[in-house]
């Protein structure tokens, strides 16, 4: 009993740790990126996301900075009123998440 408690600890302080690491871009820093072309434009992610699911809606978007790679996160509902989670290498434009939402 003592190993699985301390298991739980653990995976609770190692996913603590983790939010810890991702911060949000703020939109000042963002423009400073996009101009400087260290990331790709947001508006150009962002039609990634929806070319992903046609016809779909953005309810949100973020940028974060987790452990210096600039990530962009967008959800997004279709017209099966679904909701998925869609992430990209804000750099490179690589797609690194495309979930459905529950």
């Amino acid at each position: 009993m003592k190993t699985l408690t301390a298991l739980f600890t653990a995976a609770a302080l190692s996913l603590g740790a983790n939010a810890a690491f991702a911060k949000d871009v703020q939109p000042d820093e963002v423009v400073k990126l996009v101009n400087t072309k260290t990331i790709k434009s947001l508006d150009e992610l962002k039609a990634a996301a929806i070319a992903k699911h046609p016809g779909s809606t953005v309810t949100d978007s973020e940028l974060e900075d987790e452990y210096g790679r600039y990530v962009y996160k967008v959800e997004l509902r279709d017209t099966q009123n679904v909701e998925w989670d869609v992430a990209f290498d804000a750099k490179t434009g690589e797609l690194l998440k495309d979930e459905r939402d529950n």
